[in-house]
């Protein structure tokens, strides 16, 4: 049983999405996600400054939409491996509540002993990560999966990782493996 720790933000949630449609209600102008690839989160909108206001909204992190397959694929590894949520959430502290409502929600399989909110996740400890940005995949002794989000597609800085372009990639990804690495012993 391996242990995999799992990304919120840009990998179960779908903040892109969600900056998005939170903009066009705002601004009545509507942006492709296409064009958001390769620029940095938040931006790329023409109306500077709204978006990383969103991140300080109350309901911005409870109303996100879920990226399609991640309730499917998480519950499948979570029969066959130690599945951890981890999330810096501190960052935005409103976010914490509202995170936990929306696992709630959206993945009632995952009890709260196995939901991490943190601040660095260089503190973290496990055989496989995935998440999408190289700040947290960058120190991670294990294996680490790039799920891709506009952000790090077609970055220079993200050419090295392993990517998951989907939840069926992720799935695929475990699938294929005869024996996945083992650095941690699971708790019991």
């Amino acid at each position: 049983m391996a242990r995999i720790v799992i990304d919120m933000d840009g990998v179960m949630a779908d903040l892109t999405q969600h900056y998005i449609d939170w903009y066009e209600e705002r601004t009545g102008e509507r942006i492709s996600r296409e064009s958001l690839n390769g620029v940095p989160e938040t931006q790329g909108f023409p109306k500077e400054g709204i978006v990383p206001q969103f991140l300080h909204t109350p309901g911005f992190f409870r109303t996100a939409p879920v990226i399609p397959g991640s309730q499917e694929v998480i519950k499948k590894l979570m029969e066959q491996h130690e599945v951890f949520i981890v999330s810096a959430a501190v960052e935005f502290p409103q976010s914490l509540s509202e995170k936990i409502e929306w696992l709630g929600e959206h993945f009632p399989f995952i009890s709260w002993k196995h939901i991490v909110f943190c601040g660095l996740k260089t503190i973290v400890e496990a055989d496989y990560m995935i998440d999408d940005y190289d700040k947290n995949l960058r120190f991670f002794k294990g294996e680490p999966l790039l799920f891709s989000a506009p952000h790090n597609v077609g970055h220079e800085l993200y050419k090295d990782y392993r990517r998951m372009n989907s939840w069926q990639d992720v799935a695929d990804y475990f699938a294929q493996l005869e024996e996945p690495v083992r650095l941690h012993q699971a708790a019991s």
